[in-house]
């Protein structure tokens, strides 16, 4: 099976979904942030591994303590994965801290705050354009 293959790509959606479901309603492990999602998962081609990108929203000690709650927990998970998805061969599930959605979230302060100095500046100079 390719890497790109209709096949692996709804593997990928389906363990994807059930793995957020897992995550947000069977964990109570008080480590993970309740603000956990997971972003993408790469299922490999013969089934053995998974790489599960998850985003916390939280201060860095909260995403290595999710990160950490996640991995003590991944047997659970995995045995749970198991009894959802139907596979030949349930993947080990390898956590990996994904912080892409805290940096479009910063980015887009930062355009906020450069156009409302910009939208400032215009209007100090009196060159406001209507």
């Amino acid at each position: 099976m390719r890497k790109n293959s209709v096949k692996n790509t709804r593997i990928n959606g389906e363990v994807l979904k059930e793995l957020s479901n897992i995550i947000r309603s069977e964990i109570k492990d008080p480590r993970i942030n309740p603000m956990t999602s997971v972003v993408a998962v790469e299922v490999a081609p013969d089934l053995k591994t998974c790489k599960a990108y998850i985003s916390v929203l939280g201060d860095e000690k909260s995403q290595q303590d999710t990160i950490a709650g996640l991995k003590s927990a991944e047997g659970y998970i995995r045995r749970q994965l198991a009894r959802t998805v139907n596979l030949r061969n349930t993947p080990e599930i390898r956590f990996i801290l994904d912080q892409s959605i805290e940096y479009g979230i910063n980015m887009s302060k930062l355009i906020d705050e450069v156009t409302e100095h910009d939208n400032k500046m215009h209007v100090a100079d009196g060159k406001e354009t209507e």
